[in-house]
């Protein structure tokens, strides 16, 4: 095998992202911190005129709040006098024109930070999925679709008003709490000095509850993905679930997951409700004894009754800062779980990717394929090798036929070939090159696949035969759909090429589907084409329509083809049996049936069925 490899990718299982049973037992997580959240920073930096407009709609916002208190007390030590009873207009006007400030201020904050907000989430959502696309099949052979669905969707939801209006909350109300702080010891140093004893006794639970609310908001989000994974599942597999008049069941149990995403919400909720209250009682008791205090200086003429006023308003603003990063603290510890589960998928490294220095693939492309003594078994099953030894090469233009029993290695050839996985030993060349060593994304575009189970998606006919293909036009598509055997079928349907099929393509025939399969093949136009089981479990009359189209298919390329029906791949240059992961035989149909081995057998026992029927 080549040296400059990759090191195979068993040896590092892609981890499971499922719930932990028992979150208590993650001692290691009790103290979770706010660091998950710093993952949207990078994201948030990249809208610098975004930020500076809400940075600047915030602090503009804040001053103009804290600079009230001192037209208030200007206002009750002067205006009141029969002096300077004239300046009472003065203040009343300078009231309303902060007024002003604040009423254009505190909207352009709400809607830049709100702004900011959904484009950070949107960027999140975008890179996730990308991100989620380049992992290897065994990160999802282990992973629920729907678990991550959840993250992509739920988890998202919760970070846009940390992202926006939370964040934005934060932020204003530290400027409000340090400037209340500041102008309060301007104002009177006996009376700050009370409410910095005070702080702590407010300060020192919220960090606590915060850590609490943290934990449980990712307990909570981890029951939510459990529920959503088992019902995306079943609904994906509906007609099995009602043929089997498993509704209820599967209701039932989806019932109960519900329950317990509930029951973990409810603590949360508690949660964050103690947070709040414990923060609103000690804010308000620490006030009143302030006030206490100060009305009683006022009595003692030690300070003006101005003064106290301002004084009062800023330990008001203080506190209802205080109180209000309080329940915001609740929500960003609650994003924190949400964050963190999304920063654990990110740094996800994918099993199977493109070398630093790739080997780039010899164009124009020639389609010859060799497997030189390769040996690969599945994560988990490493003392159960499902390909043990095999070599075999495939000329340009050739056509191959892997027959053998299920389970032989026929379809993980093939997941070799596409390197959705590495081999442990020995060498998979395409146009001789190592698999490992070549650029991943062109070595997927010099093969084409038509699978026995075929994917489509709930959108148009034209759009689906496009799928890998964008850049294609609509007469490709309609040529590739006629080499197909599949325009007059669709040129019947209610809207041509632009009608949307359902999930999975349920409303369409078996034999229509491998037709739309084989025109996305067609339109790729790859050197190396795979069929896998591409005429199974068709009616004789599909499958002659199908079996037309995929001769046309395979003029002029490299063929390789998965069949258990005999009689389809009794036309190929050559067979190769495989047996529990071996090859054992190799040779045309008449030599193979000469030999009187595996393939003798298999073609005894089909050929002569079938005759008896």
């Amino acid at each position: 095998m080549n040296n400059n490899a990759p090191m195979p990718s068993t040896k590092v299982r892609a981890p499971t992202l499922v719930a932990t049973a028992d979150p208590a037992a993650d001692d290691d997580k009790k103290r979770r911190s706010l660091r998950p959240l710093l993952a949207l920073k990078p994201i948030i930096l990249r809208y610098k005129g975004m930020l500076a407009a809400a940075a600047l709609s915030m602090l503009v916002s804040a001053m103009a709040m804290l600079s009230v208190p001192m037209a208030v007390r200007r206002m009750i030590d002067l205006g009141f006098s029969g002096n300077n009873a004239g300046m009472i207009d003065s203040y009343f006007m300078t009231l309303i024109a902060i007024g002003g400030v604040i009423a254009l201020a505190s909207p352009a904050r709400v809607y830049y930070v709100n702004l900011l907000g959904e484009r950070v989430i949107s960027d999140l959502r975008a890179e996730t999925f990308a991100h989620l696309a380049r992992l290897g099949p065994s990160f999802f052979d282990t992973n629920h679709s729907g678990e991550m669905m959840s993250r992509l969707t739920a988890d998202t939801t919760q970070l846009k008003s940390v992202a926006g209006s939370t964040l934005s909350q934060a932020v204003r109300n530290a400027i409000m709490l340090v400037g209340a702080l500041v102008l309060m010891f301007i104002t009177s140093v006996k009376l700050s000095v009370m409410v910095l004893i005070a702080i702590p006794l407010i300060v020192l639970p919220l960090t606590g509850y915060g850590r609490s609310v943290s934990k449980l908001s990712r307990r909570a989000q981890d029951r939510l993905a459990e529920a959503s994974a088992y019902a995306a599942e079943n609904l994906s597999a509906h007609r099995t679930m009602q043929a089997y008049v498993n509704e209820a069941a599967v209701s039932k149990r989806f019932s109960q997951a519900v329950e317990r995403t509930f029951d973990a919400a409810r603590e949360r909720l508690l949660a964050r409700s103690l947070l709040a209250g414990v923060a609103t009682f000690l804010t308000v008791a620490s006030v009143t004894g302030v006030l206490w205090y100060g009305a009683s200086s006022v009595i003692a003429g030690e300070m003006t009754g101005g003064n106290l006023g301002q004084f009062v308003l800023y330990a008001l603003f203080a506190a209802g800062a205080l109180a209000e990063l309080a329940e915001v603290w609740g929500e960003i510890s609650q994003a924190a779980g949400a964050a963190e589960r999304l920063v654990e998928m990110q740094q996800i490294v994918p099993d199977i990717r493109t070398p630093d220095n790739p080997i780039a693939l010899p164009q124009p492309a020639l389609g010859t394929v060799a497997f030189e003594g390769v040996r690969f078994a599945y994560p988990g099953r490493t003392d159960m090798p499902a390909i043990d030894g095999v070599s075999f090469k495939v000329g340009q233009g050739e056509t191959v036929a892997l027959v053998g029993a299920s389970g032989a290695g026929k379809s993980t050839l093939f997941g070799l070939l596409l390197r959705f996985y590495d081999a442990q030993s020995g060498t998979v060349r395409v146009d001789g090159v190592d698999v490992a060593t070549a650029d991943l994304d062109q070595l997927r575009r010099s093969i084409a696949v038509v699978p026995q189970d075929i994917a489509l998606f709930a959108d148009t006919v034209a759009e689906n035969i496009r799928y890998g293909t964008p850049a294609a036009s609509l007469d490709d598509v309609r040529r590739a759909a006629e080499a197909a055997q599949a325009d007059g079928f669709i040129r019947a349907l209610p809207e041509g090429y632009d009608t949307k099929l359902g999930e999975r393509g349920v409303n369409l025939s078996g034999g229509q589907r491998q037709r739309i399969a084989i025109a996305r093949a067609v339109l790729k136009n790859a050197p190396i084409l795979l069929l896998d089981e591409a005429t199974s479990s068709l009616d004789a009359e599909s499958e002659g329509l199908v079996q037309r189209a995929l001769d046309g298919l395979m003029e002029g390329r490299t063929t390789l083809v998965i069949a258990h029906r005999l009689a389809t791949v009794q036309k190929a240059d050559r067979i190769l049996v495989m047996d529990q992961g071996r090859l054992v035989e190799s040779g045309t149909h008449a030599e193979l049936v000469r030999k009187g081995g595996i393939y003798a057998r298999l073609a005894n026992l089909q050929f002569g069925r079938e005759a008896a029927e």
